[in-house]
């Protein structure tokens, strides 16, 4: 789902499926504070995406260094 009309999703693939690298964070964190055009109840998640957690709580595999 979009907030924009007319939106475009680019997804870029280099290399082969790495169960590893996969990672998620909910959609509908309160934390994140995106305004859903829809109730969560309401929206059809794959599982890995129904069972992710929130940013919080994800663990990172990117690093920062100042």
């Amino acid at each position: 789902m979009t907030l924009e009309p007319d939106t475009e999703i680019v997804y870029k693939c280099s290399d082969y499926y790495a169960p590893d690298c996969d990672g998620a964070v909910r959609f509908d964190d309160p934390d994140i504070g995106i305004q859903w055009p829809l109730d969560p109840t309401q929206a059809q998640l794959s599982p890995k995406d129904a069972a992710a957690p929130r940013l919080r709580d994800f663990d990172s595999p990117f690093t920062y260094e100042a």
